[in-house]
Protein backbone atom coordinates (compact mmCIF):
# COMPACT_ATOMS: atom_id res chain seq x y z
CA UNK A 1 0.00 0.00 0.00
CA UNK A 2 1.25 3.48 -0.83
CA UNK A 3 1.81 5.66 2.20
CA UNK A 4 0.63 9.28 2.48
CA UNK A 5 3.20 11.76 1.15
CA UNK A 6 4.22 14.85 3.13
CA UNK A 7 1.97 14.05 6.08
CA UNK A 8 3.23 15.79 9.20
CA UNK A 9 1.68 16.84 12.48
CA UNK A 10 -0.55 19.51 10.96
CA UNK A 11 -2.40 19.90 14.27
CA UNK A 12 0.80 20.97 16.00
CA UNK A 13 1.59 23.29 13.11
CA UNK A 14 -1.85 24.89 13.44
CA UNK A 15 -1.38 25.34 17.21
CA UNK A 16 1.94 27.08 16.60
CA UNK A 17 0.24 29.37 14.12
CA UNK A 18 -2.44 30.18 16.69
CA UNK A 19 0.16 30.89 19.37
CA UNK A 20 2.13 33.13 17.02
CA UNK A 21 -1.03 34.95 15.88
CA UNK A 22 0.06 34.28 12.31
CA UNK A 23 -1.92 36.29 9.74
CA UNK A 24 -2.41 33.06 7.77
CA UNK A 25 -5.13 31.93 10.19
CA UNK A 26 -7.33 34.92 9.42
CA UNK A 27 -9.87 33.63 6.90
CA UNK A 28 -9.19 35.42 3.64
CA UNK A 29 -12.63 34.86 2.19
CA UNK A 30 -11.95 36.97 -0.88
CA UNK A 31 -9.17 34.59 -1.95
CA UNK A 32 -11.03 31.43 -0.97
CA UNK A 33 -14.30 32.53 -2.57
CA UNK A 34 -12.82 34.12 -5.70
CA UNK A 35 -14.45 32.69 -8.81
CA UNK A 36 -16.52 30.14 -6.88
CA UNK A 37 -19.73 29.05 -8.62
CA UNK A 38 -21.45 27.40 -5.69
CA UNK A 39 -20.89 26.30 -2.10
CA UNK A 40 -23.20 23.76 -0.54
CA UNK A 41 -24.68 23.78 1.97
CA UNK A 42 -24.79 27.56 2.01
CA UNK A 43 -26.81 29.54 4.52
CA UNK A 44 -24.88 32.81 4.70
CA UNK A 45 -27.07 34.20 7.50
CA UNK A 46 -26.54 31.19 9.74
CA UNK A 47 -24.05 31.13 12.60
CA UNK A 48 -23.96 27.33 12.44
CA UNK A 49 -20.56 26.18 11.11
CA UNK A 50 -22.19 23.02 9.76
CA UNK A 51 -24.18 25.00 7.20
CA UNK A 52 -22.08 28.13 6.65
CA UNK A 53 -18.51 27.66 5.45
CA UNK A 54 -17.49 31.19 6.44
CA UNK A 55 -18.50 30.40 10.03
CA UNK A 56 -16.53 27.15 9.97
CA UNK A 57 -13.44 28.95 8.68
CA UNK A 58 -13.75 31.56 11.42
CA UNK A 59 -14.37 29.17 14.30
CA UNK A 60 -12.36 26.05 13.49
CA UNK A 61 -9.48 25.28 15.87
CA UNK A 62 -7.60 22.98 13.49
CA UNK A 63 -6.61 22.99 9.84
CA UNK A 64 -9.48 21.86 7.63
CA UNK A 65 -8.92 18.86 5.39
CA UNK A 66 -9.65 20.10 1.87
CA UNK A 67 -9.93 17.34 -0.71
CA UNK A 68 -9.41 17.50 -4.46
CA UNK A 69 -9.57 14.27 -6.42
CA UNK A 70 -8.02 13.86 -9.84
CA UNK A 71 -8.28 10.74 -11.94
CA UNK A 72 -5.13 10.24 -14.05
CA UNK A 73 -6.97 9.13 -17.19
CA UNK A 74 -4.56 10.96 -19.52
CA UNK A 75 -1.00 12.23 -19.49
CA UNK A 76 -1.60 15.98 -19.74
CA UNK A 77 -3.28 18.66 -17.65
CA UNK A 78 -4.54 21.90 -19.17
CA UNK A 79 -5.49 25.25 -17.65
CA UNK A 80 -9.08 24.11 -17.21
CA UNK A 81 -7.87 21.42 -14.82
CA UNK A 82 -5.70 23.93 -12.95
CA UNK A 83 -8.64 25.94 -11.60
CA UNK A 84 -9.45 23.57 -8.73
CA UNK A 85 -5.74 22.99 -8.05
CA UNK A 86 -5.28 26.76 -7.68
CA UNK A 87 -8.20 26.86 -5.25
CA UNK A 88 -6.57 24.06 -3.29
CA UNK A 89 -3.46 26.26 -3.06
CA UNK A 90 -5.60 29.11 -1.71
CA UNK A 91 -6.69 26.85 1.14
CA UNK A 92 -3.05 25.90 1.74
CA UNK A 93 -2.14 29.58 1.98
CA UNK A 94 -4.93 30.04 4.53
CA UNK A 95 -3.26 27.42 6.73
CA UNK A 96 -5.35 24.37 5.85
CA UNK A 97 -4.30 20.91 4.71
CA UNK A 98 -4.61 20.18 1.01
CA UNK A 99 -5.45 16.54 0.37
CA UNK A 100 -4.62 15.80 -3.25
CA UNK A 101 -6.25 12.48 -4.04
CA UNK A 102 -4.92 10.53 -7.01
CA UNK A 103 -7.77 8.33 -8.17
CA UNK A 104 -5.58 5.46 -9.28
CA UNK A 105 -8.37 2.97 -8.53
CA UNK A 106 -11.33 4.99 -9.84
CA UNK A 107 -9.38 5.91 -12.98
CA UNK A 108 -9.67 2.28 -14.02
CA UNK A 109 -13.45 2.76 -14.11
CA UNK A 110 -13.52 6.33 -15.42
CA UNK A 111 -15.90 9.07 -14.29
CA UNK A 112 -19.10 8.72 -16.38
CA UNK A 113 -19.97 12.40 -15.78
CA UNK A 114 -20.84 14.10 -19.07
CA UNK A 115 -20.02 11.03 -21.14
CA UNK A 116 -22.37 9.66 -23.78
CA UNK A 117 -20.78 6.22 -23.60
CA UNK A 118 -18.63 4.11 -21.29
CA UNK A 119 -15.03 5.28 -20.87
CA UNK A 120 -12.24 3.01 -22.01
CA UNK A 121 -10.84 1.21 -18.97
CA UNK A 122 -7.13 1.77 -18.30
CA UNK A 123 -4.54 -0.65 -17.01
CA UNK A 124 -2.86 -0.13 -13.65
CA UNK A 125 0.40 0.60 -15.48
CA UNK A 126 -1.19 3.34 -17.63
CA UNK A 127 -2.75 4.94 -14.56
CA UNK A 128 0.56 4.91 -12.65
CA UNK A 129 2.43 6.59 -15.50
CA UNK A 130 -0.27 9.24 -15.92
CA UNK A 131 -0.28 9.92 -12.16
CA UNK A 132 3.44 10.69 -12.23
CA UNK A 133 3.04 13.26 -15.01
CA UNK A 134 0.08 14.87 -13.18
CA UNK A 135 2.15 15.45 -10.04
CA UNK A 136 4.97 16.96 -12.09
CA UNK A 137 2.53 19.38 -13.75
CA UNK A 138 0.79 20.58 -10.56
CA UNK A 139 4.06 21.11 -8.68
CA UNK A 140 4.31 24.80 -9.74
CA UNK A 141 0.84 25.42 -8.27
CA UNK A 142 0.84 23.65 -4.90
CA UNK A 143 3.04 24.09 -1.86
CA UNK A 144 4.94 20.79 -1.72
CA UNK A 145 7.49 22.06 0.81
CA UNK A 146 5.80 23.51 3.90
CA UNK A 147 5.23 20.78 6.51
CA UNK A 148 1.59 19.93 7.12
CA UNK A 149 0.29 21.67 4.00
CA UNK A 150 -0.06 18.72 1.62
CA UNK A 151 -1.07 15.09 1.66
CA UNK A 152 -0.86 13.09 -1.54
CA UNK A 153 -3.05 10.01 -1.30
CA UNK A 154 -4.09 7.22 -3.65
CA UNK A 155 -7.58 5.74 -3.35
CA UNK A 156 -6.31 2.24 -4.07
CA UNK A 157 -5.19 2.38 -0.40
CA UNK A 158 -8.77 1.68 0.68
CA UNK A 159 -10.86 0.92 -2.42
CA UNK A 160 -8.75 -2.10 -3.38
CA UNK A 161 -9.50 -3.60 0.04
CA UNK A 162 -13.29 -3.27 -0.02
CA UNK A 163 -14.95 -6.65 0.34
CA UNK A 164 -18.32 -7.60 -1.07
CA UNK A 165 -20.09 -6.87 2.22
CA UNK A 166 -18.79 -3.28 2.24
CA UNK A 167 -19.64 -2.78 -1.44
CA UNK A 168 -23.18 -4.00 -0.78
CA UNK A 169 -23.42 -1.55 2.11
CA UNK A 170 -22.39 1.29 -0.19
CA UNK A 171 -24.85 0.21 -2.88
CA UNK A 172 -27.59 0.14 -0.26
CA UNK A 173 -27.23 3.88 0.39
CA UNK A 174 -28.60 4.88 -3.04
CA UNK A 175 -31.54 3.95 -5.21
CA UNK A 176 -31.43 3.23 -8.92
CA UNK A 177 -33.73 6.22 -9.43
CA UNK A 178 -31.23 8.50 -7.67
CA UNK A 179 -28.38 7.20 -9.78
CA UNK A 180 -30.32 7.59 -13.03
CA UNK A 181 -31.06 11.20 -12.09
CA UNK A 182 -27.37 11.91 -12.65
CA UNK A 183 -27.23 13.98 -15.83
CA UNK A 184 -24.90 11.72 -17.81
CA UNK A 185 -26.89 8.59 -17.02
CA UNK A 186 -30.21 10.31 -17.72
CA UNK A 187 -28.99 11.47 -21.14
CA UNK A 188 -27.73 8.01 -22.02
CA UNK A 189 -31.03 6.45 -21.02
CA UNK A 190 -32.91 8.83 -23.29
CA UNK A 191 -30.50 8.12 -26.15
CA UNK A 192 -30.72 4.37 -25.48
CA UNK A 193 -26.95 4.16 -24.96
CA UNK A 194 -25.72 1.37 -22.72
CA UNK A 195 -25.02 2.05 -19.02
CA UNK A 196 -22.87 -0.60 -17.37
CA UNK A 197 -23.39 -1.61 -13.75
CA UNK A 198 -19.79 -0.90 -12.73
CA UNK A 199 -20.32 2.74 -13.72
CA UNK A 200 -22.86 3.09 -10.90
CA UNK A 201 -20.02 2.39 -8.50
CA UNK A 202 -18.02 5.46 -9.54
CA UNK A 203 -20.00 8.12 -7.58
CA UNK A 204 -20.10 5.80 -4.57
CA UNK A 205 -16.35 5.23 -4.70
CA UNK A 206 -15.63 8.94 -5.05
CA UNK A 207 -17.98 9.54 -2.15
CA UNK A 208 -16.30 6.86 -0.05
CA UNK A 209 -12.97 8.63 -0.66
CA UNK A 210 -14.35 11.51 1.43
CA UNK A 211 -15.16 9.05 4.22
CA UNK A 212 -11.67 7.51 4.14
CA UNK A 213 -9.98 10.93 4.06
CA UNK A 214 -12.29 12.55 6.64
CA UNK A 215 -12.70 15.50 4.28
CA UNK A 216 -14.15 18.77 5.59
CA UNK A 217 -14.36 20.39 2.15
CA UNK A 218 -14.29 18.88 -1.32
CA UNK A 219 -13.41 20.90 -4.41
CA UNK A 220 -14.65 20.16 -7.91
CA UNK A 221 -16.02 21.58 -11.11
CA UNK A 222 -19.71 22.35 -11.43
CA UNK A 223 -20.11 19.01 -13.20
CA UNK A 224 -19.04 17.22 -9.99
CA UNK A 225 -21.91 18.31 -7.76
CA UNK A 226 -23.64 14.92 -7.84
CA UNK A 227 -20.49 13.02 -6.89
CA UNK A 228 -19.58 15.45 -4.10
CA UNK A 229 -23.14 15.27 -2.73
CA UNK A 230 -22.83 11.47 -2.63
CA UNK A 231 -19.73 12.00 -0.47
CA UNK A 232 -21.81 14.06 1.97
CA UNK A 233 -24.45 11.34 2.11
CA UNK A 234 -21.89 8.60 2.78
CA UNK A 235 -20.14 10.60 5.48
CA UNK A 236 -23.51 11.05 7.17
CA UNK A 237 -24.19 7.30 6.77
CA UNK A 238 -20.92 6.49 8.55
CA UNK A 239 -21.60 8.90 11.42
CA UNK A 240 -19.35 11.74 10.25
CA UNK A 241 -20.01 15.44 9.75
CA UNK A 242 -20.72 15.91 6.05
CA UNK A 243 -18.24 17.88 4.00
CA UNK A 244 -18.87 21.19 2.27
CA UNK A 245 -18.88 21.14 -1.52
CA UNK A 246 -17.13 24.02 -3.27
CA UNK A 247 -17.71 24.12 -7.01
CA UNK A 248 -15.63 26.00 -9.57
CA UNK A 249 -16.69 27.00 -13.10
CA UNK A 250 -15.77 25.05 -16.21
CA UNK A 251 -13.23 27.10 -18.19
CA UNK A 252 -14.08 28.02 -21.77
CA UNK A 253 -11.46 27.01 -24.30
CA UNK A 254 -9.36 29.35 -26.42
CA UNK A 255 -12.19 29.38 -28.98
CA UNK A 256 -14.43 31.09 -26.41
CA UNK A 257 -17.28 28.71 -27.25
CA UNK A 258 -16.79 25.21 -25.87
CA UNK A 259 -15.20 24.06 -22.63
CA UNK A 260 -11.43 23.66 -22.75
CA UNK A 261 -10.56 20.21 -24.04
CA UNK A 262 -7.51 18.62 -25.60
CA UNK A 263 -9.72 16.66 -27.98
CA UNK A 264 -11.25 19.91 -29.26
CA UNK A 265 -7.83 21.54 -29.72
CA UNK A 266 -8.92 24.64 -27.74
CA UNK A 267 -6.62 24.08 -24.77
CA UNK A 268 -3.49 25.50 -23.17
CA UNK A 269 -1.45 22.65 -21.69
CA UNK A 270 0.58 23.04 -18.51
CA UNK A 271 3.44 21.10 -20.12
CA UNK A 272 3.56 23.20 -23.29
CA UNK A 273 6.58 25.39 -23.98
CA UNK A 274 6.40 29.04 -22.82
CA UNK A 275 6.06 30.52 -26.30
CA UNK A 276 3.16 28.24 -27.23
CA UNK A 277 1.39 29.03 -23.97
CA UNK A 278 1.95 32.76 -24.40
CA UNK A 279 0.87 32.78 -28.05
CA UNK A 280 -2.42 31.06 -27.25
CA UNK A 281 -3.22 33.21 -24.22
CA UNK A 282 -2.51 36.56 -25.86
CA UNK A 283 -5.34 35.82 -28.30
CA UNK A 284 -8.07 35.11 -25.74
CA UNK A 285 -11.24 36.89 -26.80
CA UNK A 286 -12.71 39.90 -25.02
CA UNK A 287 -15.73 37.78 -24.06
CA UNK A 288 -13.59 35.21 -22.22
CA UNK A 289 -10.73 37.23 -20.80
CA UNK A 290 -12.51 38.28 -17.58
CA UNK A 291 -13.10 34.62 -16.70
CA UNK A 292 -9.45 33.80 -17.41
CA UNK A 293 -8.19 36.59 -15.14
CA UNK A 294 -10.53 35.60 -12.32
CA UNK A 295 -9.85 31.86 -12.42
CA UNK A 296 -6.23 31.65 -13.59
CA UNK A 297 -4.54 34.59 -11.87
CA UNK A 298 -4.41 36.33 -8.50
CA UNK A 299 -4.29 39.80 -10.06
CA UNK A 300 -6.72 42.40 -8.63
CA UNK A 301 -9.62 42.50 -11.06
CA UNK A 302 -10.26 46.21 -10.48
CA UNK A 303 -6.70 47.13 -11.49
CA UNK A 304 -6.55 45.53 -14.93
CA UNK A 305 -5.65 47.71 -17.94
CA UNK A 306 -8.55 49.14 -19.90
CA UNK A 307 -6.93 48.52 -23.28
CA UNK A 308 -8.06 45.06 -24.54
CA UNK A 309 -4.70 44.30 -26.15
CA UNK A 310 -2.82 45.17 -22.97
CA UNK A 311 -5.15 42.87 -21.04
CA UNK A 312 -4.33 39.97 -23.34
CA UNK A 313 -0.59 40.51 -22.97
CA UNK A 314 -0.83 40.82 -19.18
CA UNK A 315 -2.86 37.61 -18.96
CA UNK A 316 -0.40 35.68 -21.12
CA UNK A 317 2.61 37.01 -19.22
CA UNK A 318 1.16 36.28 -15.77
CA UNK A 319 0.02 32.72 -16.55
CA UNK A 320 3.29 31.73 -18.23
CA UNK A 321 5.21 33.22 -15.29
CA UNK A 322 3.30 30.98 -12.87
CA UNK A 323 4.40 27.81 -14.62
CA UNK A 324 7.72 28.71 -16.25
CA UNK A 325 9.09 31.61 -14.20
CA UNK A 326 9.50 35.31 -14.91
CA UNK A 327 12.54 34.99 -17.17
CA UNK A 328 10.89 32.41 -19.44
CA UNK A 329 7.67 34.45 -19.55
CA UNK A 330 9.49 37.65 -20.53
CA UNK A 331 11.42 35.76 -23.20
CA UNK A 332 8.21 34.22 -24.55
CA UNK A 333 6.67 37.67 -24.83
CA UNK A 334 9.67 39.03 -26.73
CA UNK A 335 9.73 35.98 -29.01
CA UNK A 336 6.03 36.42 -29.75
CA UNK A 337 6.58 40.07 -30.65
CA UNK A 338 9.48 39.10 -32.91
CA UNK A 339 7.36 36.48 -34.66
CA UNK A 340 4.60 38.99 -35.32
CA UNK A 341 7.07 41.51 -36.72
CA UNK A 342 8.68 38.85 -38.86
CA UNK A 343 5.34 37.72 -40.24
CA UNK A 344 4.38 41.31 -40.97
CA UNK A 345 7.63 41.83 -42.86
CA UNK A 346 6.95 38.80 -45.04
CA UNK A 347 3.22 39.43 -45.50
CA UNK A 348 3.47 40.95 -48.93
CA UNK A 349 5.83 38.25 -50.15
CA UNK A 350 3.72 35.26 -49.10
CA UNK A 351 2.37 33.27 -52.06
CA UNK A 352 -1.35 32.64 -52.23
CA UNK A 353 -3.04 29.26 -52.51
CA UNK A 354 -6.62 29.09 -53.76
CA UNK A 355 -8.99 26.80 -51.89
CA UNK A 356 -11.41 26.74 -54.84
CA UNK A 357 -10.34 23.24 -55.88
CA UNK A 358 -10.36 21.81 -52.35
CA UNK A 359 -13.43 19.78 -51.49
CA UNK A 360 -14.79 20.73 -48.07
CA UNK A 361 -15.04 19.55 -45.33
CA UNK A 362 -11.26 19.16 -45.57
CA UNK A 363 -8.59 18.06 -43.13
CA UNK A 364 -5.65 20.38 -42.71
CA UNK A 365 -3.10 17.72 -43.65
CA UNK A 366 -4.79 17.42 -47.07
CA UNK A 367 -4.62 21.19 -47.57
CA UNK A 368 -0.91 21.11 -46.68
CA UNK A 369 -0.37 18.51 -49.38
CA UNK A 370 -2.58 20.22 -51.97
CA UNK A 371 -0.85 23.56 -51.44
CA UNK A 372 2.58 22.08 -52.10
CA UNK A 373 3.88 22.89 -48.62
CA UNK A 374 4.23 19.14 -48.03
CA UNK A 375 5.10 16.37 -50.46
CA UNK A 376 2.20 14.15 -49.42
CA UNK A 377 -0.59 13.81 -46.89
CA UNK A 378 1.54 11.35 -44.94
CA UNK A 379 4.40 13.85 -44.84
CA UNK A 380 1.96 16.53 -43.67
CA UNK A 381 0.68 14.36 -40.84
CA UNK A 382 4.21 13.64 -39.63
CA UNK A 383 5.11 17.34 -39.69
CA UNK A 384 1.95 18.23 -37.76
CA UNK A 385 2.66 15.62 -35.10
CA UNK A 386 6.22 16.91 -34.82
CA UNK A 387 5.10 20.50 -34.25
CA UNK A 388 6.34 21.76 -37.61
CA UNK A 389 3.06 23.27 -38.83
CA UNK A 390 1.52 26.61 -37.85
CA UNK A 391 -1.70 28.33 -38.79
CA UNK A 392 -1.68 32.07 -38.13
CA UNK A 393 1.37 31.57 -35.93
CA UNK A 394 -0.19 28.85 -33.76
CA UNK A 395 1.19 25.32 -33.79
CA UNK A 396 -1.25 22.73 -35.09
CA UNK A 397 -0.60 19.13 -34.05
CA UNK A 398 -4.07 17.57 -34.33
CA UNK A 399 -3.95 15.52 -37.53
CA UNK A 400 -7.75 15.25 -37.51
CA UNK A 401 -8.31 19.02 -37.56
CA UNK A 402 -11.07 19.59 -40.11
CA UNK A 403 -12.50 22.76 -41.66
CA UNK A 404 -16.08 22.85 -42.86
CA UNK A 405 -15.72 25.65 -45.40
CA UNK A 406 -13.11 27.91 -47.08
CA UNK A 407 -14.48 30.85 -45.09
CA UNK A 408 -12.83 29.49 -41.93
CA UNK A 409 -9.40 29.79 -43.58
CA UNK A 410 -9.80 32.90 -45.73
CA UNK A 411 -6.72 35.13 -45.53
CA UNK A 412 -4.90 32.97 -43.01
CA UNK A 413 -1.21 32.11 -43.34
CA UNK A 414 -0.24 28.44 -43.28
CA UNK A 415 3.38 27.78 -42.38
CA UNK A 416 5.68 24.74 -42.53
CA UNK A 417 9.04 25.03 -40.80
CA UNK A 418 10.65 28.47 -40.65
CA UNK A 419 10.58 29.56 -44.28
CA UNK A 420 7.62 28.00 -46.15
CA UNK A 421 4.39 30.03 -46.18
CA UNK A 422 1.16 30.28 -48.17
CA UNK A 423 -1.80 32.59 -47.69
CA UNK A 424 -5.09 30.74 -48.10
CA UNK A 425 -7.70 32.44 -50.30
CA UNK A 426 -11.08 31.38 -51.65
Amino acid sequence: MRQPVSVTNSGALWQNMMDDRSPMITPNLSALYRGVSEIFPDRPDSSNPDENLAQLLAKVDRPLRVKLGIDPTGSDIHLGHSICVRKLRAFQDAGHTAVLLIGDFTARIGDPTGKSEMRTQLTAEQVAENAKTYLDQVRPILDFDTPGRLEIRYNSEWLSKLDLAKILELLGTMTVQQMLAKEGFDNRMQQENAIYLHEFLYPLMQGYDSVALEADVELGGTDQKFNIAVGRDLQRHFGMKPQFGLLMPILLGTDGVQKMSKSLGNYVGLSEDPLTMYSKLEKISDSSIAQYFELLTDLPLDELPENPREKQKLLALDVVRQYRGKEAADRAQQDAIALVKGAAGQADAVAEFSLANVQFPAKLFYILSASGLCKSSGDARKLMQGGGVKLEGDKVSDVNLTFESPAELEGKVLQVGKNKFVRLVS
